[in-house]
């Protein structure tokens, strides 16, 4: 079991080709109604099942909640909930069992844990493990959404395929935009031209990743911790725990290292009652505390390491060189699918820094 957070303190339990996936949460206050229904539709969400440039593998993901709700109402103690495996197929990776997949934990795996190590359809180590990721930031949501705290998440890129999202499209609209189409992009022309990129590589073998961003609003002024969790900190260990992700940026990201100062820094303003900044390069944050400015963030997710085309390995056993063809069922891009872990994992994040310093009781 692995396990997060000091006063949302989450554990994910499970394994991708084992019988169950889910996840145990401390720290949700008692006697608050969770909207079971909203829970589901955020693991439906993350479902491949209908989605024409997904894996094939068909998993119902009905939730089933175990302890921590009486009627719906939280009690205060652990809340425990998970989904069954039901489409696994251990047979392709049990001809591969000695033989490390390029761009998966396979080999590390192996040497920690040994020959033993379950690794089937990656394990502990698969996307299939942000199931439980998804049930707690679906709460976490529920937590913050009386406090006006609302967040959306999208796909900015795909490939070569860059979309065009302004900052000033209200949440509720880019919601309506990312469900229009199957790659979660609000721009409709790029998500066009996305979904023939996802295709050509499915069929030339291959994968692409992308870029995924995330827009937050309603983070009261203060939120927060300074240094060590600091709402960058917090986030970016939470984003880096979605498997495929392989960088963060806040505001202007790493477009800040070409920027003067006096380029970069947001100028103070009064408006609509309140301080407000002219820009928004430092995303919303400063010192590690929320600016009251909607934070806004990207996550890089690699191309999906599993493919068709054959690649270069070592036979562990042997020692010998080995060429491996990936077979089973896998996602060409991952990016449209993680679209609502990002959002999981931000609210997870923020209901734990909320709780601790007081924002939420």
């Amino acid at each position: 079991m692995m396990t997060i957070g000091d006063r949302f303190r989450i554990s994910i339990f499970g394994s991708s080709h084992g019988p169950e996936v889910g996840i145990e949460v401390d720290g949700i206050p008692p006697g608050i109604t969770i909207d079971l229904t909203a829970v589901q539709h955020a693991l439906d969400r993350r479902r491949p099942v209908g989605r024409r440039l997904a894996t094939k593998r068909h998993e119902e993901d009905i939730l089933r909640v175990d302890e921590g709700l009486n009627r719906g109402i939280s009690t205060g103690g652990r809340f425990r909930a998970h989904v069954v495996n039901e489409d696994v197929q251990r047979a392709p990776y049990d001809r591969h069992k000695d033989i490390p997949r390029p761009g998966h934990a396979d080999y590390p795996a192996r040497v920690r844990y040994g020959p033993e190590a379950d690794l089937s359809g990656g394990g502990i180590f698969s996307g299939r493990m942000t199931v439980g990721l998804v049930i707690a930031g679906a709460i976490a949501r529920q937590l913050l959404a009386p406090k006006g705290i609302d967040m959306v998440a999208f796909t900015l890129r795909i490939g070569s395929v860059e979309s065009a999202v302004s900052e000033k499209v209200s949440l509720e609209e880019l919601r309506r935009l990312v469900s229009a189409n199957e790659v979660g992009c609000p721009d409709a022309e790029a998500a066009l031209r996305m979904e023939s990129a996802i295709g050509e590589a499915r069929r030339a073998g291959d994968s692409l990743g992308g870029t995924i961003e995330a827009r937050i609003s309603g983070v009261p002024v203060g939120l927060g911790e300074p240094f060590f969790d600091s709402i960058e900190s917090v986030l970016a260990h939470l984003a880096f725990s979605i498997p495929a992700v392989k960088g963060i940026e806040f505001g202007a990201g790493f477009a800040a290292a070409a920027m003067q100062g006096s380029q970069h820094n947001d100028a103070f303003v009064w408006r609509e009652g309140r301080v407000h900044t002219s820009t928004n390069h430092a995303g919303g944050i400063l010192g590690g505390l929320a600016t009251g400015e909607p934070i806004v963030f990207r996550v890089a997710v690699k191309p999906t390491s599993s493919i068709a085309l054959p690649q270069q390995s070592v036979n562990l056993a042997t020692h010998e060189s080995a060429t491996v063809v990936v077979a089973g069922r896998h996602d060409p891009c991952i990016v449209p699918r993680a679209i609502v872990v990002v959002e999981a994992v931000a609210a997870i994040g923020l209901v734990d820094l909320a709780l601790r310093g007081g924002f939420l009781r």
